[in-house]
């Protein structure tokens, strides 16, 4: 049997708007369930009724999952007195509860995952878990053979903390350098913590995926994209 929702609770469930101010608008007659105007906010309905706000029909989604192209220049953050957020990105959308999943530094780019979605968030970020994040990183320095095996053996990066081992992958060599880092972790800074205890600096980072589920190439930086159902199964069966 389908969950029974309070209506004021359905409609403050997907953003419509406070518990409160729904419960004046359905009083005033401004919401409609399966045609029918109705003015208590204490109506039961379920996911599968046709509710209308304003003559707008109305989804219900508990939970909301969002792929953004993180841009260089946005924090990683629900709120900033002084940058912008990734959430300022997703305009039109309901943005109640959401949170990003983890964080990028202001300065890297690449795959941001989006959601209300707690337990998932936390199943992503559980160190217990390992997943894998991938980077695309451009370094200055050369990056050598002996580099890819501290990797592999996890290096220090603050006193009495060694890194989990991660997998690099050289794409070039040379003053700059460019490469492919795999890491289980997500430490503040991390990648370039990393290279910088074997004497290198990231000079550019962007991630290309998380736990397997890859940045779409068609979103340019600053876009973003609900995900699919088959992406979201596949995050919640890691």
């Amino acid at each position: 049997m389908a969950k029974q929702l309070r209506l004021d609770k359905y409609l403050a469930d997907i953003g419509i708007g406070t518990r409160s101010e729904i419960k004046l608008w359905i009083r005033k007659g401004r919401v409609k369930v399966n045609g029918e105007v109705v003015t208590k906010p204490e109506r039961k309905v379920v996911p599968e009724d046709e509710v209308c706000f304003d003559e707008k029909k109305v989804n219900y989604e508990k939970y909301s999952y969002y792929m953004l192209h993180k841009p260089s220049g946005v924090v990683s953050a629900t709120r900033d007195n002084l940058s912008k957020t990734v959430l300022d990105l997703l305009e039109g959308e309901k943005v109640k509860d959401l949170f990003p999943v983890g964080r990028l530094d202001k300065d890297t780019e690449g795959f941001l995952l989006i959601t209300n979605d707690g337990k998932l968030a936390h199943n992503l970020l559980s160190p217990k878990k390992h997943v894998d994040k991938l980077y695309f990183a451009k370094v200055k320095g050369k990056v050598t053979r002996e580099d890819q095996l501290a990797f592999l053996e996890g290096v220090m990066i603050e006193e009495g903390y060694r890194t989990l081992p991660a997998k690099l992958i050289i794409q070039k060599s040379d003053d700059i350098s460019e490469i492919e880092l795999t890491i289980q972790e997500g430490k503040f800074h991390q990648v370039k913590r990393m290279f910088h205890a074997v004497g290198k600096e990231v000079i550019y980072l962007k991630r290309l995926s998380m736990g397997g589920l890859s940045l779409d190439p068609n979103l340019a930086p600053g876009e973003y994209r609900p995900l699919t159902a088959s992406e979201i199964k596949y995050l919640k069966n890691l």
